[in-house]
């Protein structure tokens, strides 16, 4: 099912960069980020359980739609992403999975979502690093919000480039095609004091990749168990 409520005066960044390589971005992924290493670490930490509401914020392609659906049939996933063409992309491939996902074309905040089951866990993968800095902010604010008391965060994105490897490697890929801006507060290692700022708890990086373009990080908070 798509709902489409997307705004298109807002602007965002597709999700490879450009409009007309989003066909393409699926393998650009899998080439360049070690998606498989990756994805699947994510889908073992998030544990999808029969009971799980799982928002996924920057939904793409609906590749973690699809991996979900394959772990536990049972897990109810809600996608939501501003781009049409990568919607498109996630529907087709749910259609041939045969699985329940749902995903609705807006850009992501409390009330984008609120007629959709609250979440007990939420993910935002590949996102933050394309997008300023104050919607950074505003993006964990509103997940924070979103999610049930108790409910957790997965984040998969470039995070900290920890050595002068990952930098350069970082800087002549992501960089040059999602510019230095958005992407140097990632480089710099903000991730973790912005998820402190939003307000969530016991934040920590389970699993680290290095990669040809750099390195990516999956890191991992609580909302407090008392409902703020």
């Amino acid at each position: 099912m798509i709902q489409d409520e997307n705004n298109q005066g807002e602007l965002y960044t597709p999700a490879a960069g450009h409009h007309l390589l989003t066909p393409l971005y699926d393998l650009g992924v899998a080439l360049t980020t070690r998606e498989a290493l990756w994805r699947n670490r994510l889908v073992e930490l998030l544990s999808p359980q029969d009971d799980d509401v799982i928002l996924d914020i920057g939904a793409g392609t609906g590749s973690l739609a699809t991996l979900l659906a394959k772990r536990n049939p049972a897990t109810r996933y809600f996608g939501i992403d501003p781009d049409q063409a990568a919607i498109d992309i996630a529907q087709a491939k749910a259609a041939r999975e045969e699985t329940s996902a749902t995903f609705k074309v807006a850009h992501f905040s409390k009330d984008a979502v609120s007629s959709w089951p609250t979440p007990t866990k939420a993910t935002l993968c590949l996102v933050l690093h394309q997008v300023p800095l104050d919607e950074k902010l505003r993006l964990l604010r509103a997940i924070h919000s979103t999610l049930d008391a108790g409910g957790i965060l997965f984040i998969a994105d470039y995070s900290e480039q920890r050595s002068w490897l990952m930098r350069m490697l970082f800087r002549s890929t992501i960089q040059r095609l999602d510019g230095v801006s958005d992407t140097q507060p990632n480089a710099d290692g903000v991730l973790v004091p912005l998820m402190a700022q939003a307000c969530f708890v016991q934040i920590e990086e389970p699993a680290q990749f290095n990669t040809i373009t750099g390195s990516i990080s999956i890191l991992k908070g609580t909302k407090s168990g008392r409902d703020t």
